[in-house]
């Protein structure tokens, strides 16, 4: 199944579980401030193939062929707080999955190369009704994430070191929706860009299309401010 085949099975998804659903439950003026949730959806990474072909070049090894795999399937738990119905803090685990190449060169040699992406996030959350129970975010934050990279060579082709890792801090970004399924309980899709730095110097981007439901609970009167007290008559 290719990836834009898959994107439109996931949304599919989510749009039937919002037209199975006989819920009355409406966006409020106020929300309920804590909230957790857990999504998943194809992710696909950038593979740079012009960096990998100058590195064999200079070690004398003139590229033969190269495929990638650049796709695959990731998830992600996440917790939250509104500090008012149109803005949250969000903490979240990700795995964006492994993506790969396979290189053959002149003289006989091979090389393949695979990356596991995994780590933490956090996000600045912007969110805006559409009607009582859809509403659309934006999302900036940032990702700490884990880059295990392992390499096999045969032939010509040596592996310096063949299980590097690198972690690093780097931005993130996303957008999405979501779909009140009960006063508790929404479905939310949203489509992720992650800045990744892998260990052996490349920089790419991770993008991760996920669909997933979310719990809130608390008190939603406490997110509202008391009125003011009138002063008692003389």
């Amino acid at each position: 199944m290719n990836p834009n085949t898959q994107a439109r099975c996931y949304f599919k998804l989510c749009f039937m579980a919002v037209a199975i659903t006989t819920s009355c439950a409406t966006w409020a003026d106020e929300a309920m401030p804590w909230y957790i949730g857990a999504s998943g959806g194809p992710s696909q990474g950038t593979i740079d193939d012009g960096r990998i072909l100058q590195g064999l070049s200079a070690a004398g090894l003139p590229l033969a062929s190269i495929t990638d795999d650049s796709r695959d399937n990731g998830y992600k738990v996440f917790g939250g707080y509104h500090f008012s119905p149109n803005f949250a803090l969000e903490a979240s685990y990700f795995d964006l999955g492994k993506y790969g190449f396979a290189v053959s060169t002149t003289p006989a040699g091979t090389l393949t190369g695979e990356s596991r992406v995994r780590g933490l996030g956090l996000d600045a959350v912007l969110m805006a009704p559409l009607t009582n129970k859809l509403r659309v975010s934006a999302k900036v934050g940032l990702n700490y994430a884990q880059v295990q990279d392992n390499f096999v060579a045969s032939g010509a082709v040596t592996a310096a070191n063949p299980n590097p890792s690198q972690t690093e801090l780097n931005p993130k970004i996303g957008f999405g929706m979501e779909y009140a399924l009960t006063e508790a309980l929404s479905v939310r899709a949203e489509i992720e860009r992650y800045r990744i730095s892998d260990a052996v110097g490349g920089r790419g981007d991770v993008d991760h299309l996920t669909v997933g439901l979310v719990y809130s609970w608390g008190l939603p009167q406490a997110m509202t401010p008391e009125p003011a007290s009138t002063p008692a008559p003389q």
